[in-house]
């Protein structure tokens, strides 16, 4: 059995013995468990660390928060009476007060491998608050679900945001503990940094990143499988149009679709414009109704991702470039469909939310233009996927 980082810890006391006297924090969410599915804060009391505070990022500790930009409060946690500071409330990075109630911070979150989800935006700032007040950083490995592959354009210069940490692509194709030491070369940051290690982990063997033994909790209240987490890099950017990304339905972002649009005309031109990009998987018609969020208790007909059982090719699949042929083949077959949707992501309020996503206006140009060809958009993504290949290599440790 492979193991993560969490549990390489509680086994060997070797590794923990550098924490021992020392005030230790913990930023965790609901995925943070061990291989027996103990939550790490239980277990490591339980081992006899001086836990002194908790850290939460979006979405919670709990996981309680379903949407977006639903901040969690601070609280006090009712079982070891430790202060719970969110990093998704009030503030985004750790304030000076959080930051003196502990020497040594263990990171332990379950992340999907994609630039936008926000625990990679949170590893930075939490990086950062430790240089500037001399704190020491673990990460606690865990594995990347969507494995070794990248896709997507690098964000540009001047587009970070939340969900936007650095120049990266939309799948980065690294693990949290890789992540760190490439924010704190790329950031000059000299902070105290050690990666606890998986054990085991094989990014190409049975599960494609996602250890085939291991039982998937959600590190997210919609990330609720592994066919999620490998079509999350392209169904993230539905959250910046007016299509359905299967909020309020039991299978959000592995699927889309609303009530005006031909689902089955939709997947037909996706196969007749560019069959190379829906490789890897099976795009199947379906119905839907929302239970809330967009299109609540309206009828939609949509498209089902999967990237799963027998249809899975992990070296073809490509959900980036399959979501945005989608974005595509809609606006071909209706020029003036209102695809995209007009509000404030992520607090930032002066740009389209699918640009905020992308990390440039670059997709939406493409989709917009009459004339763009996939071979265009293959033309301006390919050289960012080739320049991240090189960039990251040096910080592969599994």
């Amino acid at each position: 059995m492979s193991l993560f980082g969490i549990d390489r810890l509680l086994a060997d006391p070797e590794l923990r013995r550098p924490l021992e006297g020392q005030r230790v924090a913990l930023l965790a969410h609901p995925a943070s468990v061990t291989k027996d599915l103990t939550h790490s804060i239980d277990a490591l009391f339980a081992a006899g660390l001086k836990v002194s505070s908790v850290f939460g990022p979006q979405h919670g500790v709990r996981g309680d928060l379903q949407d977006n930009m639903m901040e969690s409060p601070d609280f006090t946690d009712p079982t070891y009476g430790i202060p719970v500071f969110s990093l998704y409330g009030e503030v985004r990075r750790p304030t000076g007060q959080s930051m003196s109630t502990f020497d040594t911070i263990l990171i332990d979150l379950q992340d999907l491998g994609c630039r936008i989800y926000t625990y990679v935006t949170t590893l930075l700032y939490v990086l950062e608050a430790a240089a500037e007040h001399g704190k020491s950083v673990w990460v606690l490995d865990r594995p990347n679900p969507a494995g070794r592959p990248i896709e997507g354009l690098i964000l540009r210069s001047g587009w970070e945001s939340f969900v936007g940490a650095a120049e990266i692509p939309m799948r980065h194709g690294l693990t949290l503990g890789e992540l760190g030491a490439w924010f704190i070369d790329c950031f000059k940051l000299d902070v105290d940094y050690r990666v606890i290690e998986m054990a085991d982990w094989q990014p190409e063997g049975p599960g494609f990143g996602w250890p085939q033994e291991r039982v998937w909790i959600n590190p997210s209240p919609n990330a609720a499988n592994l066919n999620m987490a490998r079509a999350y890099a392209g169904t993230v950017m539905l959250e910046g149009t007016t299509l359905s990304e299967g909020r309020g339905t039991t299978r959000p972002l592995e699927i889309f679709g609303a009530p005006d649009i031909d689902a089955g005309k939709v997947i037909a031109e996706m196969h007749a414009l560019a069959p190379r990009w829906l490789e890897g998987c099976k795009l199947r018609e379906i119905w839907f109704e929302p239970t809330f969020h967009k299109h609540v208790g309206t009828l939609c007909n949509g498209v089902h991702i999967h990237a799963e059982g027998p249809f899975y090719d992990h070296t073809y699949f490509k959900p980036w470039r399959l979501q945005a042929l989608a974005f595509k083949v809609i606006r071909n077959l209706n020029p003036d469909y209102e695809l995209w949707r007009d509000f404030p992501y992520e607090y930032e309020f002066d740009k389209l939310a699918i640009d905020v996503i992308n990390g440039s206006p670059l997709l939406r140009e493409w989709v917009e233009d009459p004339n763009g060809t996939p071979d265009d958009l293959d033309a301006i993504t390919l050289p960012d996927e080739r320049a991240w290949n090189e960039q990251r290599r040096a910080f592969l440790r599994y």
